[in-house]
């Protein structure tokens, strides 16, 4: 489903949503409150700002007794994704956000991910996929990171453990080809990258990825990601900890300076293991 056409539906659940709700006299606020959301949240659900997670849409069929119409809807809309189903709304999102933070313990993160990089994390997780599901699947990832190229992109900044820099995903060409894609993109002022060096010892939320989501008209949003897993967290109080978080790492980074130092250092250093091979 193209991107018009999953907003176009998106917008037919708000607007259903809305009629429904209206229909059984319900407000926003006591809609919210019975599916463990807040009043504001079914608002920007029925405007089609926000797309509401499946869970949410099971209980919203339960309280408006609407013979699991939301829940079928919203699985449809998640399977038509380009991207895996724990992270599609969270993908939504994104392409929504006027600010994007995020924190990469091991693995460079998608927006940042040059082609060949890409096509080695997807082959690692999945070694026996077929040609057409890594092209696809790699693309996807591609055109994702067009949203910092756009003349509206959101403010990106992303903090990376030295770790990232240093496993040769793809081999050392490879890798020595995204970190200057990195580096290019610092240089072109359109992202802000630090670096959390091995010599910085342990961090906050130690090994787990983090992405923080502002908005012009919705609360901020966190997104986590485990194996086959991810949460969206919009409880004010858990994103309030995983900014104060967030604020640590950054705190315990180098420079911005410096970590474009220690970035092109980086590939350097895998240029000289493909000159010596």
């Amino acid at each position: 489903m193209a991107n018009g056409s999953r907003q176009a539906a998106w917008e037919f659940f708000g607007a259903e949503l809305k009629r429904l709700r209206e229909d059984a006299g319900i407000t926003q606020g006591a809609l919210g409150a019975s599916v463990f959301v807040s009043g504001g949240y079914i608002g920007q659900f029925e405007q089609a700002i926000r797309k509401p997670q499946l869970d949410v849409a099971q209980r919203i069929d339960e309280t408006l007794q609407t013979g699991g119409f939301f829940e079928r809807m919203c699985r449809k809309l998640i399977n038509s994704s380009r991207y895996a189903d724990y992270f599609a709304a969270a993908a939504e999102l994104e392409a929504l956000a006027t600010r994007i933070s995020e924190f990469a313990p091991t693995v460079v993160p998608g927006l940042l991910q040059t082609a060949d990089y890409a096509q080695a994390v997807v082959l690692a997780s999945n070694p026996l996929a077929s040609d057409e599901y890594v092209q696809e699947t790699v693309k996807a990832r591609i055109d994702r990171a067009q949203i910092l190229k756009d003349a509206a992109r959101p403010v990106y900044w992303a903090i990376l453990h030295e770790t990232a820099l240093r496993i040769p995903a793809g081999g050392p060409a490879a890798m020595a080809r995204q970190l200057d894609h990195i580096a290019a993109l610092v240089r072109e002022r359109k992202t802000l990258i630090q670096v959390l060096p091995y010599a910085a010892g342990a961090y906050p939320q130690m090994g787990k990825m983090l992405t923080l989501m502002e908005f012009e008209d919705a609360p901020p949003t966190a997104y986590t990601e485990a194996v086959y897993s991810g949460n969206l967290l919009d409880d004010p109080a858990v994103v309030k900890r995983t900014e104060a978080a967030y604020d640590l790492l950054r705190a315990a980074a180098l420079s911005p300076e410096a970590s474009l130092a220690l970035i092109e250092s980086a590939a350097e250093d895998f240029r000289r293991c493909v000159s010596t091979t």
